[in-house]
């Protein structure tokens, strides 16, 4: 008998923790681990996720500042208000490729949708942890349908969008498990799953700024407009295109090796292209939130009082700037001056949100900016969360085909 029978083929479990150890043996695999990144965050899990613990077990007062008068608290502010925008990644990069057919961003579209995946799915874990009672989780899904509620259609709409996303991404998982058959069929969905994200994200971004169309007393005439479902859907997809650049441009950066070259050399280019996109949005959004300052007559609220000032900071310095940027990069065809314009947009996007959900809501009550100021404890929690988010995203990068492709798999590339 030959001696190749006696050899008894790798298991699959073999195989698979070998792919999650990326190919190396698990004590060499453990000591990879031991950086001073994942020191500070293993310090950083450590204090958030047993105060986590101890929101379920002794309730929301113990780490939060939300009260009935400020609902929203900095885990939904930052978490939810701020990371659903920036988790639109995914709907505007498949919308791109394979709805409009700009097929030279392909390289971009799976990191969209992993971006856009994980954006949401910790937009769920902070709205759990935001939540009351989250065991009853359930009922506005099954029980106690509420159709003419803004957050039963933003509750069902993310959990549907989030299924989309997992489907949209599930040929990059499938590849690396090396499952062709099922991969097939995936990526035979992939146009059915972006014309339902299209569709799905339109809906509920908006439905967030609609949330605020029900409190008009409570927002400051500055920020409350009847247009705030509008402002927060097209700010979303600016959004999602200058998030698409930072995350490319982290990624590229610190992960390199985990890309291949026609990801690598076509970066800087898609980048520019990404950046004239997301300029000519900021200029409509900018000039939308003009439009709504004129259409409820409030100029003579700009310049008479810090609220004010503070609104005139917002638009001109977080979205008209960056969006000058933006084009200066594009028309010098600078991917360095484009990446400079794209982080500043997301940091305009996020104090955008903040404002509308904590800084300026109530703003008029006694005591506004000390009831607002979140306590050690709720910035621990998020820091933590934030931190779990990086990890598993970095995981991700690392062992499944983001940022290259697969060479099993070139040639019924979709």
């Amino acid at each position: 008998m030959s001696d190749d029978c006696l050899v008894k083929e790798e298991t699959y479990p073999a195989r698979f923790m070998n792919k999650l150890t990326m190919g190396m043996p698990l004590q060499e695999y453990a000591r990879k681990l031991v950086t001073p990144f994942n020191v500070v965050a293993a310090i950083l899990l450590s204090i958030g996720l047993p105060l986590i613990g101890l929101r379920f077990w002794k309730g929301l007062a113990t780490v939060t500042h939300a009260s009935n008068e400020y609902p929203w608290s900095i885990l939904l502010g930052w978490g939810l208000f701020s990371g659903v925008p920036l988790s639109a990644t995914g709907y505007v990069m498949a919308t791109a490729v394979y709805i409009f057919g700009f097929r030279k961003y392909h390289p971009l579209v799976r990191l969209g949708v992993l971006t856009g995946f994980l954006g949401y799915l910790f937009a769920v874990i902070y709205l759990l942890i935001d939540i009351g009672r989250p065991w009853r989780i359930y009922y506005p899904m099954a029980v106690s349908f509420g159709p003419t509620s803004v957050l039963f259609l933003v509750a069902w709409h993310v959990a549907t969008y989030l299924t989309v996303q997992l489907l949209e991404f599930s040929p990059a998982i499938l590849e690396w498990i090396q499952a062709r058959r099922t991969r097939k069929w995936a990526i035979l969905i992939t146009v059915a799953m972006t014309i339902a994200g299209v569709i799905l994200s339109t809906l509920h971004q908006s439905a967030l700024g609609a949330l605020f169309l029900m409190a008009p007393g409570k927002l400051h005439p500055l920020w409350y407009s009847p247009f705030i479902p509008v402002f927060f859907f097209i700010s979303s997809i600016y959004a999602g295109l200058c998030m698409v650049i930072a995350v490319s441009t982290i990624a590229s950066r610190y992960l390199r090796e985990k890309a291949d070259r026609q990801f690598l050399d076509s970066l800087d280019g898609l980048t520019v292209g990404l950046g004239k996109a997301a300029c000519i949005v900021m200029f409509v959004y900018f000039a939308l939130r003009m439009i709504g300052v004129a259409h409820d007559d409030n100029w003579a609220l700009l310049l008479s009082s810090s609220y004010g000032y503070w609104f005139l900071t917002e638009v001109l310095l977080f979205v008209l700037l960056p969006c000058v940027v933006l084009t200066v990069g594009v028309k010098r065809n600078s991917a360095r001056i484009v990446r400079v314009g794209a982080f500043h947009a997301i940091a305009g996007v996020i104090l955008t949100r903040l404002n509308i959900s904590i800084l300026m809501f109530n703003w008029n009550l006694p005591g506004h900016f000390h009831a607002i100021a979140p306590p050690a404890r709720e910035v621990a929690i998020v820091l933590s969360i934030i931190t779990l988010h990086v990890l598993i995203f970095r995981w991700i990068l690392n062992r499944m085909p983001v940022m290259r492709e697969d060479p099993a798999y070139i040639e019924d590339r979709h």
